[in-house]
């Protein structure tokens, strides 16, 4: 049995997790620099430093603050409240664009009545109903989490098996999802939300959102399978190319990995490909977000400024 991260000398592999970005070195040619800490490889997304403080705080206080409904009017097409749509999204039902779908099919009855005009707005004492459930505006609630090992990402399981739900049990009374998934023995960063539209965006291919991974394998990953990975390869559902690459100890056992493919244990799939045993694979960086003061097994919720970042620049 391999020996705990703790008990070995000087913390093991455990630790190298949050080594620096000078310690990922991306070919075998270049030397090893000295571990640093903070697991910030590939975090750091450009895009975002464009953006003003004064641009993050506004569009945080148009994402975040609760959505009032002005008056007592029941809703119509050309009134006061939150468009239909919106409120089935944020009901966490659906995206907007699929509600607009549920809408136009008649599947929604606000007041007994069915709606299928688009821009409908809903007032705040208006029943609103999609089939017999009966929606309620949810505060919209964003959690991420350090998922340790052995554990489910599935909202309940028949065999009684430990879920990702079991860790966020205090996070509300909000009925959150997680967005994606990580495979049982899968560590790191898992996103969980009642936001149906962001889901939605993050899970969607055409978005191509940044994943980075840390993996440790049974032996030192050769300069010329490394090469073929950076290359691309073609597993059994198609051909697949890595966004970036590097090794991040000098004994070239552990490598760090960026894709923004969902496909189902893409990273797992591409060493095991060349011939590779992966012995840990950690997610330490997802759309953005880092692990940074987040003990594994521990989550938090996101801030204001991180969701507008999640809503509006990825």
């Amino acid at each position: 049995d391999r020996q705990p991260d703790s008990q070995r000398p000087g913390g093991g592999r455990g630790d190298r997790r949050d080594a620096s970005p000078s310690s990922y070195r991306s070919g075998p040619s270049r030397p090893a620099n000295d571990r640093g800490e903070g697991a910030d490889w590939k975090q750091n997304n450009q895009r975002y430093e464009s953006h003003t403080n004064r641009q993050l705080m506004d569009a945080s206080e148009k994402t975040t603050r609760p959505v009032d409904f002005p008056g007592e009017a029941s809703g119509n097409p050309s009134g006061e409240g939150i468009r239909l749509n919106r409120y089935i999204a944020n009901a966490g039902v659906c995206s907007r664009r699929d509600a607009d779908v549920l809408i136009e099919s008649g599947e929604i009855r606000v007041n007994g009545n069915v709606i299928t005009e688009m821009g409908y707005r809903v007032g705040k004492n208006d029943v609103v109903k999609y089939g017999n459930r009966l929606l309620n505006r949810e505060k919209l609630v964003y959690v991420l989490l350090n998922k340790p090992k052995d554990y489910l990402t599935t909202t309940e399981d028949p065999n009684d098996r430990k879920t990702v739900m079991d860790l966020v049990k205090e996070a509300g009374d909000q009925r959150i999802y997680p967005v994606g998934r990580l495979d049982r023995n899968t560590t790191g960063l898992l996103l969980l939300t009642n936001d149906g539209e962001l889901a939605e965006k993050l899970a969607h291919p055409s978005n191509e959102i940044k994943k980075v991974y840390q993996v440790e394998l049974d032996k030192s990953l050769g300069a010329e399978d490394f090469e073929k990975i950076k290359e691309g390869l073609t597993l059994e559902d198609g051909p697949v190319k890595v966004d970036d690459l590097a090794y991040v100890t000098p004994d070239n056992m552990v490598i760090g990995i960026e894709i923004h493919s969902g496909r189902n244990r893409l990273v797992r799939r591409i060493f095991e490909h060349l011939g590779y045993e992966v012995l840990k694979l950690d997610r330490t960086v997802y759309a953005g977000l880092s692990k940074k003061d987040l003990p594994r097994g521990t989550w938090r919720f996101l801030a204001d400024k991180e969701v507008v970042k999640l809503k509006y620049f990825q």
